[in-house]
């Protein structure tokens, strides 16, 4: 089978892409079929990707030990 990893959209470079997709966006908002968020609908999106985010021990270890350095750093500088 062919290799089709680097094809049409995909092989773009990804400010072209964003270019393109914003293009597609804007678009839809003229033309009202774009989907506008309501604060619950957001708020369980923004639950859903916590959950998901969170489920990534190591992901969830390496910004505990980011805050770490940073409030230590804040200390040393008093």
């Amino acid at each position: 089978m062919a290799d089709t990893s680097k094809r049409g959209f995909a092989s773009m470079d990804e400010d072209k892409q964003r270019e393109i997709a914003s293009k597609g966006g804007q678009a839809a908002h003229e033309k009202g079929t774009a989907h506008e968020f309501t604060s619950e609908e957001a708020k369980e999106a923004g639950r859903k990707g916590g959950e998901t985010v969170s489920q990534d021990r190591e992901h969830m270890s390496e910004i505990g030990r980011e805050g770490g350095k940073n409030s230590h750093k804040d200390a040393k500088d008093e």
